[in-house]
C-alpha cells in the first residue's frame, strides 16, 4: 500500500510551478486548565494578498507538521490542536494551474487521495482538533476543516465556499461526504450545489456560522486570541457544543432531489459536475465516510480528465486575470483625469449609468434631456436607488447624501456639460439622432473631454465624422442591468486616439468593469454573436420547426435562458434592430425576419406568457407566425446554430474584431451570462468538433481549455 508521503511525493512531479504553502507548528499553555496546545498556521509568504493553495507539496508540508502534532499527542504533551491561516487569508483550496496540467486519470486520482489522506489525520489524532477560520476559505481550504471536530470563524470572513461545481469539479478532499453529514443534506445542497451554479456566491462569517459549518463566531479584530479561548472553555468541559440533529429520513432525499431540479434549471445536463456531487451526496446519508471519500476521489479524478474542467478553467482564468489585462489597451499612462461626468439622456440606462458613475468615481455627474419631467425623473430614479443602498446597510448616511448631492439634471448643455471631462449619450439608437447629440455636445465641451457612445450596433465612426475632432470618440457599451453585468465593450473609432482609448479604459477600470477592446465594427462582439445565435433561431422557426423544438435544440450547451426568453429579457425591437443593422451590414448571413418583426408591430413584450410560472408560447403570438414546410429535428437545430456561430466567430477574428478567441470567450461570459462549463463559446465548440466543420480549424490550440496533448 502507497504510503501518504510516497503519494505526495510522486504528485509533486506533476506540480513544477507550486507555490508552496508552510505549516508551522506553534505551542500555547491554555487557560482554564486545558493544557499545552498545538496550533498549524498555514503560511505561503509575507505577501499577504496571495491566496494560500493546496497542491502536493503544500500537502506535504501539512503532513509533516500533523507528524509533529501527533507524536506529541500519542505522548500525552497536548491536550488538542488546530489550524488557522495567515492573517486574512486561512486557504483557498487546490492549486488549479497544477491541476490544469494534468494529463493521466491515474495522476489526478492520486490529487484526490493525496488530499484524503492528509486532512483525515486531523480526525484521527485522538485529542480534539479545531479549525480557525480566521480569513477567506474556499475549497480545499473549507474541507480541512471540516475534518476538525470543531469550527469557529471570524465574523469579518468575506468569501466562504465549495466553488467546485461551478467550475466543473465536485468538492473532492471531503467536502460531498462530510458536510451533509455535519449540516444536514438541504443545507449542504445549498453551498455545494445551489450558491456554486449562482455564479459562485459567497457565504459571509455570519452565515458560515448559521448554517452550523462552525460552532462559534468571533470578531476580526482579536478573532484568534477569542478562538483560543473558547477552544480552552471546550477542553475544559465548561462549552459544550450542541448540533442540530441531521434528518436521515425523506428530507435527506428530497435535498438531493431539489438539487438535481437546480441542477437542470441552470446547466440542463449538460455539465457533469452538479449531478457526479449529488450522487455523493445521496450516499453520504448512510454515514459511511470511506465510501464517500472513494466516491469523491473518482468523481475527481474523472472530471480533471474532462473538458468541462478544462473550460472551466479556462474561464476562471479570463475573468480573473485576462480581464484585468486588457489585450490592446493603450499605455495607461495616457490616461487623463476626470472630474466630472455629463449623461446624455435621462432615461433608464442613462439613469443607471449615472448611479454607475457617481458610485465609483465619486464625481459630479449631470444629466441632461429634453424637458425638466424626464431629467426629474431621472435624477428622481438615482436617488431612489442610492436610498435603496442605504437601508440594505451598503452605503452610511452620510454616504448617501454625498452620492445624491453628485448628481444633477440640466436642461442647458452648456451650463451642464461646460466643465465636464468625459461625457457619455445614451439616447435613442438612430445615427441621425446621436451625430446631432455628439454636435451638441462638441460644441460645449472642453477639447479635452471625451465624448462616449453606448451605442450596441451603430458605427462610432460613422457617429463622430461630422465633428471637429473625431479623435476624442470612443464606444463604451454597457450591458443591463448595468450594476450587474461587468463586461464594457470599448470601442475604438477609425480616428479615436491613444489618449481618449487611455482615458476610457482608465475610466472602465475606476467603474471596476471588465473591458474588452473592440475594432469598430458592426454590433461589436457580443450583440453581433448573439444576433446571429438567435437569428439563426429564428430562422428554422420561420421555415416550419416548431417553437418547443427550435428551443429543445440548444438546450445542450446549458445556456442560462433560452434564446426566446432571452429575446424578452432583451426586447423584441432591440433585437429586431440589431438584426436589421447587422443585415444591412452583412445582407447574405443576418436576416430580418418577418414573424419578429410581427411580433414587435403588434406589440408583444416576446413570444411567451407565464401565466403558470412556465414559459408557454402566447397564442396571440402562435396566430402571428406565418411558418413554412421544412421542419428540422432538436439535433438538426443545434448543429445548424452552433455551424453559424463558428462562422460568424472566425469571421469576426478574421476581421480583427477582438485580438484573440478569448476575447470572444470573455465577452460572452462577463456581458452574456455564458456559462463557465463551455468556456465561454470556442472550447465547446473546438471539442465538439464545429469549429473544425464549419471553419476548418480550432480556434483554441489543443491544452487551452481542454486536456493537453
Amino acid at each position: 500500500m502507497t504510503s501518504t508521503t510516497e503519494l505526495l511525493k510522486g504528485a509533486a512531479q506533476l506540480f513544477p510551478d507550486e507555490v508552496v504553502t508552510e505549516a508551522h507548528v506553534r505551542h500555547i499553555d491554555l487557560p482554564k486548565g486545558a493544557g499545552r496546545f498545538a496550533l498549524i498556521t498555514l503560511d505561503n509568504g509575507f505577501d499577504h494578498t496571495k491566496p494560500t493553495t493546496f497542491g502536493p507539496g503544500s500537502l506535504a508540508n501539512l503532513n509533516i507538521a500533523i507528524d509533529q502534532v501527533e507524536k506529541e499527542a500519542k505522548a500525552g504533551e497536548i491536550t488538542g490542536a488546530g489550524i488557522t491561516g495567515k492573517p486574512f487569508i486561512f486557504a483557498v483550496g487546490a492549486d488549479l494551474k497544477g491541476v490544469e496540467a494534468l494529463k493521466r486519470h491515474e495522476d489526478a486520482l492520486a490529487i484526490g487521495q493525496g488530499g484524503h489522506a492528509v486532512f483525515r489525520r486531523l480526525a484521527d489524532l485522538g485529542v480534539p482538533t479545531f479549525a480557525f477560520y480566521n480569513g477567506a476559505a474556499m475549497g480545499g481550504g473549507v474541507e480541512v476543516g471540516l475534518h476538525c471536530t470543531y469550527r469557529t470563524v471570524s465574523k469579518a470572513v468575506p468569501a466562504f465556499s465549495l466553488p467546485e461545481v461551478f467550475l466543473g469539479l465536485v468538492p473532492g478532499w471531503g467536502g460531498c461526504a462530510l458536510l451533509p453529514n455535519l449540516i444536514g443534506a438541504d443545507r449542504a445542497v445549498k453551498v455545494i450545489i445551489e450558491n456554486s451554479l449562482n455564479q459562485n456566491k459567497q457565504l459571509k462569517g455570519p452565515q458560515v456560522h448559521e448554517l452550523g459549518i462552525a460552532d462559534a463566531l468571533f470578531d476580526g479584530a482579536d478573532f484568534l486570541q477569542q478562538s483560543l479561548l473558547w477552544a480552552a472553555s471546550v477542553l475544559a468541559g465548561e462549552t459544550e457544543v450542541v448540533r442540530a440533529e441531521v434528518d436521515r429520513d425523506e428530507a435527506w432525499d428530497q435535498a438531493v432531489e431539489r438539487g438535481r431540479a437546480i441542477a437542470d434549471s441552470k446547466v440542463h445536463g449538460a455539465a457533469p459536475a452538479a449531478y457526479r456531487a449529488l450522487d455523493i451526496i445521496a450516499k453520504a446519508k448512510s454515514g459511511d465516510l470511506r465510501q464517500g471519500f472513494e466516491g469523491e476521489d473518482k468523481a475527481l479524478a474523472d472530471l480533471i480528465m474532462g473538458d468541462e474542467l478544462r473550460s472551466g478553467l479556462y474561464a476562471f482564468n479570463l475573468v480573473q486575470k485576462r480581464a484585468k489585462r486588457p489585450a490592446g489597451a493603450p499605455d495607461k499612462s495616457l490616461a487623463r483625469p476626470v472630474t466630472k461626468v455629463g449623461v446624455v439622456g435621462a432615461g433608464l440606462m442613462a439613469s443607471q449609468l449615472a448611479l454607475l458613475f457617481a458610485r465609483r468615481l465619486e464625481v459630479p455627474v449631470v444629466l441632461t434631456d429634453i424637458d425638466q419631467a424626464r431629467i426629474d425623473k431621472g435624477v428622481g430614479y438615482v436617488h431612489e436607488e442610492i436610498d435603496k443602498l442605504l437601508l440594505k446597510g451598503r452605503v452610511n448616511q452620510d454616504k448617501a447624501n454625498r452620492l445624491k448631492a453628485l448628481v444633477t439634471g440640466s436642461l442647458d448643455k452648456a451650463e451642464g456639460f461646460g466643465d465636464a471631462d468625459f461625457v457619455i449619450e445614451a439616447v435613442f439608437e438612430e445615427m441621425g439622432v446621436k451625430q446631432q447629440v455628439f454636435a451638441e455636445v462638441e460644441a460645449v465641451v472642453p477639447e479635452h473631454a471625451i465624448l462616449a457612445t453606448n451605442t450596441s450596433s451603430l458605427s462610432v465612426s460613422e457617429m463622430a465624422s461630422k465633428l471637429k475632432h473625431p479623435e476624442r470618440v470612443v464606444g463604451f457599451h454597457f450591458f443591463n442591468p448595468v450594476a450587474i453585468l461587468p463586461l464594457l465593450e470599448i470601442v475604438r473609432g477609425e480616428q479615436t486616439d491613444d489618449a481618449s482609448l487611455a482615458t476610457a479604459f482608465g475610466v472602465a477600470k475606476k467603474l471596476k468593469k471588465t473591458a474588452v477592446l473592440c475594432k469598430d465594427a458592426p454590433a461589436f462582439v457580443v450583440n453581433r454573436i448573439l444576433t446571429r445565435f438567435m437569428g439563426e433561431v429564428q430562422n428554422v422557426i420561420d421555415e416550419g420547426t416548431p417553437v418547443d423544438v427550435a428551443e429543445k435544440g440548444v438546450e445542450p450547451l446549458g445556456l442560462p435562458m433560452s434564446p426566446l426568453v432571452l429575446l424578452e429579457l432583451v426586447g423584441p425591437a432591440i433585437g429586431l434592430h440589431v438584426s436589421e443593422t447587422l443585415h444591412g451590414a452583412f445582407p447574405e448571413r443576418f436576416k430580418v425576419s418577418e414573424n419578429l418583426a410581427a411580433v414587435v408591430k403588434a406589440g408583444k413584450r416576446g413570444f411567451y406568457v407565464h401565466d403558470s410560472g412556465v414559459p408557454t408560447l402566447d397564442p396571440e403570438v402562435a396566430a402571428l407566425l406565418k411558418q413554412g414546410e421544412r421542419p428540422l429535428t432538436a439535433e438538426q437545430v443545434k448543429d445548424r446554430v452552433l455551424d453559424a456561430v463558428a462562422q460568424e466567430i472566425g469571421l469576426m477574428l478574421d476581421e480583427g474584431v477582438v485580438a484573440e478567441a478569448q476575447d470572444i470567450d470573455l465577452c460572452l461570459i462577463t456581458g452574456a451570462g455564458w456559462p463557465f462549463h463551455l468556456g465561454g463559446i470556442t472550447p465547446y465548440l473546438d471539442r465538439e468538433g464545429v469549429s473544425e466543420r464549419a471553419v476548418g480549424r480550432r480556434f483554441l490550440e489543443q491544452g487551452v481549455a481542454s486536456v493537453p496533448a
